[in-house]
């Protein structure tokens, strides 16, 4: 507040120069514990009529009070240290700052005793967080409207003082001039303020109240006005006034706190109060100030905090039980994944053991680099490398060869039983088939090496194959010799005969002994039919076109034995053939299916398409072949017949083998089926 002393003898210099002040910023106080609180206020009430001034804490805003004048203080009430309701004492027990008004904020409790605390300690009004930015902004005008006109009523009083001074004839006009202007000052702040103002005397009689109660409650001033204060609130009066003497005592212990009242309006409607009441005496006569504040929007919030809360606990309650049942569910995912563990920890261990006793050579290898991952006690024993000399050391496939192809081993391709040859650590070769798995291992691609060393069963093989040879050429020998001993004992008794006759030979003798000769010669061509390097001339043909050229002469001697020839003949592609060789395989199977039926029998002949092979089908509908017969069929020199060589099958067997084709054999009581396979795409180590 600046006094002005200058000008004294000059009353309306002094009153120009008050005039003609610049009006000064008004300063508002803020005081928060949290920087953020401060700058969401500051940014509500950022005007350029406020200095805003910012106090982190109670002491910090104690220390302001005696460096500044404020229009209003917007003050939190949890703070460490000094709270908001201490920092109100304080403030309110100072002369100079007990009549700033105070509002404060909160965003903790909305509890009434809180509420009541704070207008104990002195506050105008009570702000709950988050608050409305326009509301508060209009509050702050209000306030700083009536900071300003209470300077000016400072202002103007100093002018009566300096008036009085200078002319104290005239002092009374001045001072009733000063009260007439406070008067208007004071009916301006009661005009302007929302909440209602009433003033009642001991008795409970309206004195005064203020336009607003025309807002609030529908009644005009004269219509309250000496009647008493407690019609404005019937509810209230039933509850707490039982009796109307008990009026000034109760009315004497609500001074200073905050009331809530159910109020009625003229219409008999009713609305939520606040009232805080207080005291002061005027001509030795106690007079009541009561400010009745409508709370029913903050009463609607209020209730609506309240559904939303009621709400909030059903939310929670679903969503505990929700989680209460996913819990249970886990728990139980969690008992499944523990047997699921247990399981793979016992499968870990059985195939760990059946890894490591397999007598199969086992290794698992990275993908990656091919390096060795583990190798179980049967790969140590065979290759005669330890374990510390192979684990994270890279596979040598040098030392792994196809035996068909004489290359090294692929360990990164899938492998199914490939006979191969393997070197130890002694540099000995030794025989195995390999396969390989690609496996993953903790999320690493792995391969499985399986390794079975035959390298003594084919030893044993070859020894078999060796013996098996050599009695096979003594079997054969032995055939030879008895087929081709017949035509000569017949030659060599002839040529006895005719050595010891005067005269030549007959021509008859002659012919006999060429008959005999031509038969060894066909013997012996028959025998090499089956050599394994005679050349074969293929060229890419149709069997179907084989089948029906041949099948007049099949036809031809099927009559003869009162037989017949059926084809079924389906589309085929052409495949590599020679047809020389086809052409005696159909005629000795078909003869041979000819003979094993009784009259009126039926040979069929068919051919048709099968998973990339053409297959060549002949049927007779015989007695079937005994097993014991079945087992030796195509053996060389072995024949049911009287007069068969027993080279024929064999033969078959031996065109079947250099063209890549398989010959399957099918007997019963119903008929023998003989059916080649021929490969569409030869293999090339057909020999």
């Amino acid at each position: 507040m600046k006094t002005v002393t200058e000008n004294l003898m000059d009353p309306k210099g002094s009153i120009e120069k008050l005039n003609n002040t610049p009006s000064q910023k008004v300063n508002i106080l803020m005081v928060d514990d949290h920087p953020e609180n401060l700058l969401a206020l500051e940014a509500v009430l950022t005007s350029p009529n406020y200095n805003l001034i910012s106090a982190h804490s109670g002491k910090e805003a104690l220390k302001c009070m005696l460096q500044y004048d404020f229009a209003v203080i917007l003050l939190d009430v949890q703070m460490p240290g000094l709270n908001g309701f201490d920092t109100a004492k304080l403030i309110k027990a100072r002369e100079k700052t007990k009549n700033i008004p105070i509002i404060f904020i909160t965003a903790i409790s909305q509890e009434m005793e809180h509420v009541h605390q704070g207008y104990s300690v002195g506050a105008i009004d009570y702000i709950f967080k988050p608050f409305q930015p326009e509301t508060l902004k209009k509050k702050i005008e209000q306030f700083v409207k009536i900071h300003q006109n209470h300077q000016e009523t400072i202002i103007q009083t100093d002018l009566g003082h300096l008036l009085e001074l200078n002319k104290v004839n005239k002092r009374l006009d001045r001072t009733t001039l000063n009260l007439r202007r406070t008067e208007a000052l004071s009916k301006a702040i009661s005009e302007t303020i929302t909440d209602t103002i009433i003033t009642f005397d001991n008795q409970g009689s309206i004195l005064s109240v203020n336009p607003a109660i025309t807002s609030m409650f529908g009644y005009q001033a004269k219509e309250v006005v000496e009647k008493h204060v407690l019609n404005l609130f019937p509810k209230w009066e039933a509850e707490v006034f039982g009796d109307l003497s008990t009026f000034l005592s109760t009315i004497r212990q609500s001074v200073g706190k905050i009331i809530e009242v159910v109020a009625c309006r003229k219409d008999k409607s009713c609305f939520f109060a606040d009232l805080l009441i207080a005291s002061t005496i005027i001509e030795d006569e106690q007079i009541f100030v009561c400010t009745v504040r409508d709370v029913t929007e903050r009463k609607q919030i209020e209730e609506v905090k309240k559904q939303q809360f009621h709400n909030l606990e059903h939310i929670v309650k679903e969503r505990t039980l929700e989680l209460t049942k996913s819990n249970e569910k886990l728990q139980k995912e969690i008992e499944e994944r523990k047997k699921m563990a247990d399981h793979l920890f016992r499968s870990q261990h059985r195939f760990r053991k059946i890894f490591d006793s397999s007598p199969l050579l086992k290794a698992i290898l990275s993908q990656k680099d091919l390096t060795f991952l583990d190798i179980n006690a049967s790969w140590t024993s065979f290759t005669g490398y330890s374990s510390n000399e192979l684990i994270h050391q890279k596979i040598k496939c040098k030392n792994f060869i196809d035996e068909i192809t004489g290359k090294s081993i692929d360990f990164n391709k899938k492998i199914r039983n490939k006979k191969i040859r393997y070197e130890t650590k002694d540099e000995e070769v030794r025989s195995g088939l390999l396969s390989t798995e690609m496996i993953d291992i903790d999320s690493e691609p792995c391969t499985l090496v399986v390794l079975n060393d035959i390298t003594e069963r084919v030893h044993l093989e070859n020894e078999m194959y060796r013996l098996d040879r050599l009695n096979l050429i003594g079997e054969m020998a032995a055939g030879i010799a008895h087929e081709i001993r017949n035509p000569m004992t017949t030659v060599q008794g002839f040529l006895q005969l005719s050595r010891n006759r005067i005269d030549n030979l007959s021509t008859d003798f002659i012919d006999l002994m060429l008959e005999e000769l031509n038969r060894a010669n066909s013997i012996i061509t028959e025998f090499l039919n089956l050599a394994k390097n005679k050349i074969s001339v293929k060229k890419m043909q149709n069997l179907n076109t084989i089948i029906e050229a041949l099948s007049p002469l099949i036809q031809a001697e099927a009559f003869r034995s009162n037989k017949q020839l059926m084809l079924d003949l389906g589309e085929c592609p052409d495949i590599s053939l020679d047809e020389k060789e086809i052409r005696q395989l159909i005629l000795n199977i078909a003869l041979n299916g000819l003979d094993a039926m009784t009259s009126n029998g039926n040979l069929t002949i068919k051919t048709y398409n099968h998973k990339e092979t053409v297959v060549l089908q002949i049927k007779d509908e015989g007695k079937g072949i005994n097993p014991e017969v079945l087992s030796k069929l195509g053996t060389p020199f072995f024949t049911t017949k009287e007069t068969g060589t027993g080279l024929g099958l064999a033969i078959c067997y031996s065109v079947a083998k250099r063209h890549d084709a398989q010959i399957e054999i099918e007997t019963g009581d119903e008929g023998t089926t003989f059916s080649v396979r021929f490969q569409l795409i030869p293999s090339l180590t057909t020999a």
